[in-house]
Order: structure tokens, then C-alpha cells, then sequence
């Protein structure tokens, strides 16, 4: 069995900008889905369910703390977990 590195490898800055691209998408799909909640169309709110839904499942489980803190920022009552 491999042992773990004890230090890690520097992140290059073009990494940590995509990371954080693709971190900030998901929250702002997210916050998207949820806003159409507070349209009074029983159609919308069905379309953003099951938007919501499918945004909640694809995102990826190492991402998921950042996109929360996006979420805080963006004042929305989704969170992953």
C-alpha cells in the first residue's frame, strides 16, 4: 500500500482559477434553480425541483464545501451535503 505524501504539490494559480470558476458555477446554478421558487407558477416551481435536483447530484463531492460557502454568500437556503 502507498503511503501518502506528507507535503502536498503547489497548486498552479491557473488550477486554483479554474477551481474556483467551477466552484462559483455550481453555486450560481444553484442559486438560479432556487430563485424560480419565488415565481407563483406551479410549472416553474416543478421545473425548478427538478433543476435543483439534478444540480444537488452533479456536483462533485470535493467541490461541495466551497460551492456552500458560495451559497452563504449568495443568501440561498440550499446547502450540500
Amino acid at each position: 500500500m502507498a503511503r501518502r505524501a506528507l507535503h502536498r504539490q503547489p497548486v498552479e494559480p491557473r488550477q486554483r482559477l479554474r477551481r474556483w470558476q467551477a466552484v462559483r458555477t455550481w453555486a450560481r446554478l444553484i442559486r438560479e434553480a432556487e430563485c424560480l421558487w419565488h415565481v407563483d407558477v406551479r410549472t416553474l416551481h416543478r421545473l425548478a425541483a427538478e433543476e435543483l435536483g439534478l444540480l444537488l447530484h452533479e456536483v462533485p463531492a470535493p467541490l461541495r464545501p466551497r460551492v456552500n460557502r458560495w451559497l452563504r454568500s449568495y443568501g440561498v437556503a440550499t446547502r450540500l451535503g
